[in-house]
This record gives structure tokens, sequence and C-alpha cells, in this order.
């Protein structure tokens, strides 16, 4: 049951992270069990991080463990960027490119995609909608795969390249004219040659986290009807505007707060994060238009890309307005006017229909965006006591900066951070996701 709680004030000590990383005393983790009292764990945000990061906290811990988790997000599951993202999920760069990691990212976000859906499912005996009013008859996973146009001959030679030595997990196939029309009628292939990825998928952003957060629910309540340890699960619809609010009342504070995560004042700065805010507009297929192409095809991913949402719905996106500070995901009229002027000519190149439909809404989310590194722009993982200044009296860790992959890279990196803080061992992350600690 979702729980709406006010924290009670408990001092609890807990051993510390060296700055090496490598733990020395034992564990909250041991100092729960032997103490017999509830282990605390606030998570900051509820969107693809947070959640993630719950779940597997909650999957991985001891089973004979007393754990409490707080979910802190002023607007709710899915309030941020991750709840307005495009939702097109595959594990390739724009030219195709195996991601860093991109098999095991594929794989955990999968994972998590069939838990939400199966969370779902097993609630629909009891009540058509979820415990905070979201509907769950639409859809959270859509499989119909991506098709990408290639639209620039200069690099139809690494695309090919690259197309071959895909994933076996998720195929890209170097398809004809021909045949990328038979899968979405009156596409634009200008150099007769599009990659298919079949088994790449739309998710719908907002139905899943709930789904997820569901998921969370029902383990909760598996877990503490087992006869171990109990657990507890809150989300407090309320904002943390510094960390030091949080001295005192937990063992463990994890930071999923996206590109709020520069706003805490304790790490204003201290980040090596760039923000950056996308438009995705939300477009329908006029009634009096008869047939539409799109429904039961996939979606297309080009200089602007297009989700389908089924019933004659799509999201298109997105614009990339670099160093905005603007969180807010409303969008006024200027702003929506100035992204349709962006995206529509990017998107008819490919799909000329898109411009007979009509223009719904517009919703933004703010990213926060990585560094480039040798293997890409990656999130920064790690334990960031070293950077709070005086020993604080507790854990705080940071899973952040995923960007615009957040739904990629979700599962995996939860699942790191999750073992990580129950282990107190940084080492379990891998360096590449720690270096950052070490720029200038």
């Amino acid at each position: 049951m979702l729980q709406f709680n006010t924290i009670s004030s408990a001092t609890h000590g807990v051993s510390q992270l060296p700055r090496s990383g490598r733990s020395t005393s034992p564990s909250p983790v041991m100092a729960s069990s032997l103490s017999l009292r509830p282990l605390r764990y606030a998570v900051l945000g509820a969107g693809f991080a947070g959640l993630s990061v719950t779940w597997h906290l909650l999957r991985n811990s001891p089973r004979e463990m007393q754990l409490n988790i707080d979910i802190y997000d002023e607007v709710g599951v899915g309030g941020g960027a991750s709840g307005v993202s495009g939702g097109l999920l595959h594990p390739y760069s724009p030219k195709v490119k195996p991601l860093w990691k991109g098999a095991e990212c594929w794989k955990e976000c999968l994972e998590l995609l069939s838990i939400a859906e199966a969370a779902v499912g097993s609630n629909k005996s009891d009540s058509e909608t979820g415990e905070f009013g979201q509907n769950f008859n639409g859809f959270i996973v859509r499989r119909r795969g991506i098709l990408r146009p290639a639209t620039n001959m200069k690099t139809l030679d690494v695309l090919n390249d690259n197309a071959r030595n895909c994933l076996a997990s998720c195929r890209v196939e170097a398809i004809d004219k021909d045949a990328a029309q038979k899968l979405i009628p009156k596409l634009q292939v200008p150099f007769n040659l599009a990659f298919y990825m079949p088994e790449a998928v739309n998710v719908h952003p907002q139905h899943y986290l709930e789904a997820l957060f569901l998921a969370c629910q029902n383990l909760v309540e598996q877990l503490s009807t087992s006869g171990f340890g109990k657990r507890k699960l809150c989300l407090h619809k309320k904002s943390v505007h510094e960390l030091r609010e949080l001295e005192g009342e937990y063992d463990t504070v994890i930071i999923c707060l996206g590109a709020k995560t520069n706003m805490l004042p304790e790490l204003t700065g201290r980040l090596p994060l760039r923000t950056c805010r996308g438009v995705i507009a939300h477009m329908q297929l006029p009634d009096d238009i008869g047939e539409n192409h799109l429904d039961d095809g996939p979606c297309i991913l080009s200089d602007a890309w297009l989700s389908v949402q089924g019933n004659r719905n799509l999201y298109m996106g997105s614009t990339w307005d670099w160093q905005s500070k603007n969180s807010s995901p409303n969008v006024s009229s200027d702003e929506a006017s100035k992204a349709l002027q962006e995206l529509l000519p990017k998107a008819s190149t490919v799909y000329p229909e898109i411009i007979d439909w009509n223009f719904i809404a517009a919703r933004a989310g703010l990213r926060a965006m990585p560094p480039l590194t040798p293997h890409g722009s990656l999130p920064l993982l790690g334990c960031v006591n070293a950077l709070l200044g005086e020993r604080p009296t507790c854990q705080y860790w940071l899973l952040g900066g995923l960007g615009s992959r957040g739904l990629l890279y979700h599962g995996w990196l939860g699942k790191l951070t999750a073992k990580a803080v129950l282990s107190c061992n940084e080492q379990i992350i891998p360096v590449e996701l720690t270096s950052w600690k070490n720029m200038k």
C-alpha cells in the first residue's frame, strides 16, 4: 500500500565509507542485522534511476534484514524528465554502434519492463486502476521495433559496418526502400537503405514507472509476509532542498534527482554535469484522414524521432536547449511554436505525412548531461561523502547524469548502485562510472 508518512527523528550510527571507496568497518547491512533495528534508506527522486535503485535494494538485500525505504519526489512517480521521455528503447548510438555495456543495459532494462508488466497483470483482477489513480489499460511496452532511414550519404559506410556488428539480443537489419515501406507506407528512404531493429521497443514512461512502483510495493508485501525481515516503502511528495535536512534520519541517502542534483547546495558546482531542456510534441491524426500508416508499424528514428502511441497518436521529439535551468514540464505557447518549427521539418524529411497531423500539446524535461569520455557520455555513480566537506553522519551515493539514455541505463545502473550501497563497496561499480571524480 502506498504510504505518505512524516518521518520521525531518530539518529542512527553508521559505518563510514573511506574516500578510497573500500569499507574497512562493518557495513550498515551488518550493523542492522546485529542490532535488529531497521536500516533506513532515503532515495531522492522517483524517476527511472530512483525506482530502479529502490527495486534492486529490495530485491538484493538479505531476506532477514529489516529495511525502510523513503522515496522523495515533489511531484510523485515520473514527475520529472523520466515521465516525459520519448520511450524509444534500443542499445545503440545514432550511428547504430552498440553503446558501452549496451548488452548489459539492454538485458537489465528488459527484465525491469517485464517485472512492471507482471505487476500490473497480477493486480488487474483486483482493480483496473493503480494505487494512485493511474489507468493501466494503456500500453506499458509496445513491441513493433524501430526503423532508422539513412539520411546522410557520408555516414552510409559507418552505419553498414556498425549494423554488421550489432548485438545478438537486439538485431539491426539493413533493408532497402521496398522493405522499409512495407513496414511504414509513405516513408522516405532517400538512399534506398534503412536500418530496422525488430527487437527494439517503445515504452510509455509514465505507465511504466507507475507499474514499477507497484512492483516495488508488491515485493515489499511479499517479503514482509514471508516470515523474514520486515520491509517498508513510503513515497513522500515533497522536495529535499538540502542534504542536511536528512542528517541523522538515515543510514544512507541515494541521490537520483537528475538535473536537480546540481541544485542541491552541497553539490552545486562540484559535479561535471550540464543541463539540457528537451521539448516533446504530442501529435494526433485528424478524424477526416482515414488511413493511418503508423499505428501497426515501428517507431521512426531520425534527426527528429516519432514514438507511436497507438490510436492515431504519437510523440515527436526532441529539442535540445543546452544550459537551460527550466525544469518545469509545462511548455509555453511560444516555446511550443518554436519546437514545432524545429521538429516538423526534420520529421517530414523521412515521414512527410506528419505535416497533416494536428498538434495537441507539448511537454518538456530537463536532462542532466554527463561529460564525454573515451567510452562515450557515461553516467556518474559512486559515494559522494568526500564532496560534502564535514564528515557526514550517513553515507551519500549518487546515480546521476543519465542524460537522454536514462531508460536504457537505469536497470543495470540501479542494480550496480544498490549492490554497492548494500555492501558499502564502491569498487563493485566499474571504474569508468566513477572516473568523473578524477576530472579537474
